[in-house]
């Protein structure tokens, strides 16, 4: 590809990113409310999803798409679900000020696996690769060496956005330290994260 064509799809594709959706409002409720442990898993999950939807894109498989649709109605649901339980967690866990973490014993493989399910179901980022991209990138003369430039360029840009995000987030959350404030952010956070949860299952 060329420079400028990379530029204009690498400037796009981070305004897709950049915008609110369920994905950034799960990310930067999960950092307010547990903080950073365990996200650079979770944004894993959202790269490895977005790889997955350019491949699909680029491959010219929209068919198969179509026809596995049941299978990502159901992705859709489980990261909903996902999302659901990171709500309950963070409403309900104790708080003892700084040191409060309603997501004990979430592992490096559970957070990926969220962020990746979080993805699949994502009805933005299907809209970006399956409908918005053919009009960006001539997916019918992509090479290999194409293909690697914009796959680079996507995980650069989609984990360089997630990670201000998520130090955005992080030092929002350092501000509060008591008990109450504390709790506050962990209730906020589970309301945004069960708020993220209907908007991907309902659309």
């Amino acid at each position: 590809m060329s420079i400028s064509s990379l530029i204009l799809f690498a400037a796009i594709y981070a305004v897709a990113v950049a915008s609110p959706g369920p994905g950034i409002a799960a990310l930067v409720a999960r950092v307010l409310a547990r903080g950073t442990v365990g996200i650079g898993a979770f944004i894993g999950g959202f790269v490895i999803g977005e790889l997955f939807w350019f491949g699909i894109a680029a491959g010219g498989v929209a068919l198969l798409a179509d026809s596995l649709a049941v299978v990502f109605v159901v992705l859709k649901y489980v990261g909903a679900l996902y999302l659901a339980v990171l709500a309950w967690k963070a409403w309900t866990a104790p708080v003892d000020g700084i040191t409060g973490a309603p997501f004990g014993g979430d592992s490096p493989v559970r957070a990926f696996l969220g962020g990746l399910v979080i993805t699949l179901g994502t009805p933005k980022v299907i809209l970006f690769f399956l409908a918005l991209l053919p009009g960006l990138v001539d997916l019918d003369r992509l090479t290999a060496s194409g293909f690697a430039e914009i796959g680079i360029t996507l995980v650069l840009v989609l984990s360089g956005i997630l990670s201000a995000y998520a130090a955005a987030a992080a030092r929002a959350r350092r501000i509060f330290t008591s008990v109450r404030a504390r709790r506050a952010i962990q209730r906020g956070a589970g309301t945004v994260m069960a708020s993220a949860a209907v908007a991907i299952a309902t659309r």
